[in-house]
């Protein structure tokens, strides 16, 4: 046989450990998996002192487009992702114009996205209150699951779920087989708090802070919680920044609920007290937290009481974020290129495995989206999707090696131990150290498996 692609001498990481393995790759599979394979091949890479990661799947971005492409769109957001090591992801549904609550919303972003994204791609859904006869039609078009916000999402066109329409939207959604993906943060507790704030003119980074506090994304979880277990409907907590919340989640899944949650790179490597060192580049929702919950949270992470690492990548253009009352600055963080290294750190100084690094990044999320029949693992038969990690060269976030459409980032500055050193994608090199972005390259779309 002669392979399309033999990498040779590399250190795989498997799910039961990592090994020293030569992989063939063939019609964008990965076709062999073995000690010296002798086969010849059309191209020979040598991954000897490199370590090769399953690709990510980032199942939380917003690339807003088609609409808001000024801020992010498929072109820009995945070299971005594929400069991270990643692979495939999700985008989420409101930031774009139209947001995708309806069939023919999903299905012109598909065609943007076919058109435009480097990597391998799915879409989510949204559930609105305006929407609930369009969730069958979205489901039946390919969404990978359902988005709703508990509190407001920051676009008046997208528009948070009352109790009365997440309860209605959960019974379809279970009918569906789908997954819902909650933003939760309570809407009575922040709004209120901020009404507070606002009207004494405080808003600045504590008041910011103070207005979502732990209390505002437990009451949420729990609420949620209690609602699934009524209707049966899987959930998905995105974004979760509490131990607090993950600890109700875990008793809830040790009760037999169909329940999983994320954690980001950002909650994870910074702090309350860095958002008011960094400035406006580090508000988000929920907000980043004390030092003692940061702490904690990666103590949940290593001890198995998380299910997957994800980005949140919500990128916006300067003018949206540069604003003196932090109510009015756009709440997102633009990180998505430093996933997979977030997770390496994290695994480095804690001396974890680095198949619990593969686990959050891209085994769980291909399991719990359905599409692990051809993601998530190394494996012979799976999509040849890698992610070639050189872990003694650092790399040190720069404005020049940004790769999203507006170069600013909490991340600037910070200095990780690894580096991704190339990025393949169904076989073919995406993202290289030295030849960058390979702008010929075409995602797929990806839809759930029944």
């Amino acid at each position: 046989m002669t392979y399309d692609l033999l990498i040779r001498n590399g250190s795989v990481v498997l799910p039961d450990g990592v090994k020293k393995l030569d992989l063939g790759i063939q019609n964008g599979k990965i076709s062999a998996l073995g000690e010296l394979l002798s086969e010849q091949a059309e191209k020979v890479i040598d991954a000897d002192d490199r370590i090769i990661f399953p690709g990510m799947i980032d199942v939380h971005v917003h690339f807003d487009e088609p609409g808001r492409e000024n801020w992010e769109g498929f072109e820009t957001g995945s070299s971005m992702l594929a400069a991270g090591g990643c692979t495939a992801f999700f985008d989420m549904p409101l930031n774009g114009i139209p947001s995708t609550v309806n069939r023919q919303a999903l299905e012109e972003k598909v065609k943007c996205g076919e058109a435009k994204s480097h990597i391998d791609f799915g879409l989510w859904g949204g559930l609105v209150p305006e929407n609930l006869d369009d969730l069958a039609g979205l489901s039946d078009a390919g969404a990978i699951g359902f988005k709703a916000f508990l509190s407001p999402s920051g676009n008046p066109y997208f528009h948070s779920v009352d109790d009365r329409s997440l309860l209605e939207g959960m019974r379809k959604i279970a009918k569906l087989g789908a997954v819902l993906a909650l933003h939760s943060e309570s809407a009575p507790i922040v709004t209120f708090l901020q009404a507070e704030k606002e009207a004494k003119g405080l808003t600045g980074f504590d008041d910011y802070a103070e207005t979502r506090p732990v209390l505002a994304e437990t009451e949420a979880v729990s609420r949620a919680l209690m609602f699934a277990e009524l209707t049966g409907c899987p959930l998905h907590f995105v974004h979760i920044s509490t131990v607090e919340a993950v600890d109700l989640i875990q008793a809830a899944k040790n009760k037999g609920q169909d329940v999983t949650l994320e954690t980001c790179p950002h909650y994870l490597l910074y702090s309350h007290e860095d958002f008011r060192r960094l400035g406006v580049v580090g508000k988000c929702a929920p907000p980043l937290r004390p030092e003692s919950e940061r702490h904690a949270l990666v103590d949940r992470l290593i001890h198995h009481q998380i299910d997957m690492v994800s980005s949140d990548h919500s990128p916006c253009e300067w003018e949206d974020k540069q604003k003196d009352n932090l109510f009015e600055a756009w709440g997102g963080i633009s990180g998505g290129q430093f996933s997979l290294l977030s997770a390496i750190e994290i695994a480095l100084a804690h001396n974890i495995p680095l198949s619990q690094v593969a686990d959050w990044t891209a085994k769980s999320p291909a399991e719990r989206f359905r599409i692990a029949a051809d993601k998530g693992e190394i494996r012979e038969g799976a999509d040849a999707d890698l992610a070639i990690v050189a872990l003694n060269i650092p790399e040190k976030v720069t404005v020049d090696r940004l790769y999203q459409k507006n170069k600013f980032s909490l991340y600037e500055g910070h200095v990780f131990p690894s580096s991704i050193q190339m990025t393949i994608n169904r076989g073919t090199i995406v993202y290289s150290a030295d030849r960058q972005i390979n702008h010929e390259a075409k995602g797929r779309w990806i839809r759930p498996s029944i």
